[in-house]
């Protein structure tokens, strides 16, 4: 009985390996006053997309304005006092000349004018610092991304500082956006053996590929590149964290987006078949092959990924067999029947 037969396309394949993971921001900062006091205004929508240095809150200004007017006035009292003692001191040069005045009140003027002077610093700091709690009136945006809902609204009471601060709002980045995923052990050392043998650079160290589709996708059209590798497995799931860093011009990609990774695995040599051409025999896959007598024999073998429309066999063919690609819905085609076989060809589509 005919049947088509052909050797398997030998050729030079990229392994992709897949992982499951989702998007996480790549900076996400909580909006918090540095000042407490009653939410004036606010400058933005819910949910808009706000630009590092937008203003988001305005606490009443009035109590510290008051502040400012007061350390003013605060600094100009001091710096009377500096003038008076400069004063004194300069006088008081010309007097100790002429042993108008004694030493000790010499000296009791220039310790005067130090006590002066210290006490304008200490006022113009304190005008510093209230000029600094007015200017924190101005909540503004630390980050540019997109802001969450509003946790406060106007004419509410907060509390600023560094411990206890409301929560006013959230920001999160989204362009680039990070993917974050899983790594299992054996994966794990799969790839440190490929770096150590000079097959793969470190994810660590270099920019290896990776290719993302979504759930709602076929193809892999998102481009990134890996940034991080943790430093230690995770005891109890066996695996390590990786982190690869995607580019989201479009603002499709969310935190917390569900997604499929592709890593770069290096490339190696393998043999390509159609689908068509395996056979399903329980949990096993076997190819039918025709011997030097055209005698039918199965070969099980462990598949790979498609390339180029071609199923890729890992392991238990030849680059020599000749695999049977017609003829296999004869129910007379089966191991240790004779055929004749026919020469065919195995084509691969343009990858």
């Amino acid at each position: 009985m005919p049947v088509g037969v052909a050797e398997p396309v030998a050729k030079r394949v990229t392994q992709w390996d897949e992982f499951s993971g989702r998007f996480e921001a790549l900076a996400s900062v909580e909006v918090r006053a540095r000042v407490s006091g009653f939410i004036d205004k606010l400058h933005f929508r819910d949910g808009q997309i706000v630009k590092a240095g937008d203003p988001l809150f305005t606490i009443d200004q009035r109590p510290f304005q008051i502040a400012v007017e007061s350390a003013q006035a605060e600094v100009a009292r001091t710096k009377a006092q500096v003038d008076l003692a400069e004063l004194q001191v300069d006088r008081g040069a010309s007097l100790i000349k002429s042993k108008t005045i004694t030493d000790q009140d010499f000296d009791t003027r220039k310790a005067n004018l130090s006590i002066a002077s210290a006490q304008l610093k200490s006022a113009e700091a304190g005008l510093k610092t209230a000029e600094l709690n007015l200017e924190w009136t101005e909540v503004r945006a630390p980050i540019s991304g997109r802001i969450s809902d509003r946790k406060v609204d106007a004419g509410n009471l907060i509390s600023g500082g560094q411990t206890g601060a409301t929560l006013l709002a959230t920001i999160v980045t989204l362009d680039p956006i990070r993917f974050v995923f899983d790594i299992s052990e054996a994966d794990h050392l799969r790839y440190t053996r490929l770096v150590l043998s000079g097959g793969l650079a470190s994810s660590r160290d270099g920019d290896n590929p990776v290719r993302i589709r979504l759930a709602d996708e076929t193809e892999w059209t998102r481009k990134g590149k890996m940034d991080f590798v943790d430093n230690a497995m995770t005891a109890r799931s066996g695996t390590i964290r990786g982190r690869a860093l995607v580019d989201n011009k479009d603002q499709l990609l969310t935190p917390g987006i569900f997604g499929r990774l592709q890593l770069f695995g290096g490339e190696y040599d393998a043999l390509l078949i159609p689908d068509s051409a395996i056979i399903s025999d329980q949990s096993r896959k076997i190819v039918f092959t025709v011997g030097k007598d055209d005698v039918v024999q199965a070969k099980p073998v462990t598949l790979g990924p498609i390339v180029d429309g071609l199923r890729v066999i890992r392991s238990g063919l030849q680059s020599t067999d000749r695999v049977v690609l017609d003829g296999l819905a004869n129910p007379m085609v089966r191991p240790g029947a004779k055929v004749v076989p026919q020469k065919s060809e195995i084509v691969a589509k343009a990858g």
